[in-house]
């Protein structure tokens, strides 16, 4: 195993802190962490020689050309939201900046953090996406495009990961993973509804497992690769039965909860719904072929099932059915 130095942006993330902490644990490569506020990173960086912090902003990306020079690995996992200006220079103009800046010599992955969100089914750039998506969400849809169109491109790996997962005591949440025990409050009414719709989930640290076999299986090609980051799709309903079996609530019988009863309660509630909010509403079912997970490479899951994600997130069993 050849020693490798790595560039990481977004390590304090949720997603980020999973990555550091898989690469410090399971490689002795030198890692570059690029982190605006290092008091964010709650990883044990320290665990081992080899890690290198470096406090700056993705915006100040021109003062490492230098270093860039040398990295064999960058993943770029970093990601601005909120204000419109920062959310297109860090999530597009330094992004492709930072892989203008990478040796085609020296460089030998590009692992690249988008969103499944601005794929279709087939895996091709959702058009809504650019045209009515959040500032995050056509963001990532502008940079995927610009990508596609670079001249000259190393290896790149363009991760989308579907709904995340994660986090504990000493990792950030993520914005599913914080939301989860209001949700379960709720379960008691949510068990008598049923409605039509699908996704993938996976944990961030299922994400982790991916990017470490990544980082030491780099591509043979220089053709963009596309990996949907997720477990099998699952149903809106299924997620309910899961729940109710694990927190122990009985389904007597459900209510379908169908597009017209949907908008009857926007209207009746007057809640305020955004144009690309609607369209998910109508879209209904972001599943994906071939999903990527640990499994794909003969890795164990950690995260795998609804249980899975309530046990990860200290959510207990519960009282006797009810």
């Amino acid at each position: 195993m050849s020693h490798k130095r790595i560039f990481i942006t977004g390590a304090s993330g949720c997603i980020g802190h999973y990555i550091v902490e898989s690469l410090i644990q399971n490689t002795q490569h030198e890692l570059y962490l690029l982190v605006r506020n290092p008091k964010k990173l709650k990883v044990d960086y320290k665990a081992r020689s080899g890690v290198n912090i470096l406090s700056a902003n993705l915006r100040e990306i021109e003062n490492f050309s230098a270093l860039l020079q040398e990295i064999n690995v960058a993943i770029l996992a970093a990601t601005a939201w909120g204000n419109l200006q920062e959310v297109f220079d860090i999530n597009v103009v330094k992004t492709v900046r930072l892989i203008k800046l990478l040796n085609p010599e020296v460089c030998e992955n590009i692992i690249y953090f988008s969103t499944a969100s601005i794929l279709d089914r087939n895996h091709n750039l959702l058009r809504k996406a650019r045209e009515i998506g959040s500032d995050y969400i056509r963001s990532k849809y502008d940079c995927m495009y610009q990508l596609s169109r670079l001249d000259n491109l190393l290896p790149l790996t363009c991760l989308f990961p579907t709904l995340v997962l994660g986090g504990d005591a000493e990792k950030p949440y993520s914005h599913l993973s914080s939301g989860l025990p209001e949700i379960t409050k709720y379960i008691g009414f949510i068990r008598w509804l049923k409605t039509d719709g699908s996704f993938h989930f996976i944990h961030a640290e299922d994400i982790a497992r991916v990017v470490t076999y990544l980082v030491e299986n780099p591509p043979q090609s220089k053709k963009i690769q596309k990996l949907i980051l997720g477990n099998p799709q699952i149903t809106v309903n299924q997620i309910i039965e899961e729940l109710c079996v694990y927190l122990r609530k009985r389904i007597y019988f459900r209510f379908n909860l169908s597009p017209w009863l949907i908008e009857a309660i926007i209207v009746i509630f007057k809640i305020e719904i955004g144009a690309w909010d609607r369209f998910c509403l109508e879209y209904r079912h972001f599943t994906y072929q071939n999903p990527v997970n640990p499994a794909t490479f003969e890795l164990p899951t950690y995260c795998p099932t609804i249980a899975d994600v309530l046990i990860t997130r200290g959510i207990g069993m519960g009282a006797k059915a009810i």
